[in-house]
């Protein structure tokens, strides 16, 4: 497991990209906005905000951005290891 600190100023956005591993943003300040799901392979893109006190958790491979509009601080948890076979997570609820 490794925690990374995130701080986004008011405006500030991480492009889109993919993670190898799990990933879970626990949200300490501020609302953080993200974008998660499909962007050129079709389907269906999650929009949400998450304010302070809340999570979100990101599978391995999948599409995400995220953006504040306030200062925004955040942990990042990923979990697992580079190169081993992660399985998904969510708290969705089916």
């Amino acid at each position: 497991m490794r925690v990374v600190g995130l701080r986004l100023a008011a405006g500030q956005r991480v492009p889109e990209h993919r993670n190898a591993l799990p990933l879970a943003v626990i949200v300490t300040q501020g609302v953080l906005h993200y974008r998660q799901g499909a962007a050129e392979g079709g389907g269906e893109a999650v929009e949400g905000e998450i304010p302070a006190g809340g999570l979100v958790l990101v599978n391995p491979g999948e599409r995400h951005t995220y953006w504040a509009d306030e200062e925004t601080a955040a942990y990042m948890v990923f979990s697992g290891l580079p190169g081993v076979r992660a399985r998904p997570w969510s708290l969705r609820r089916r």
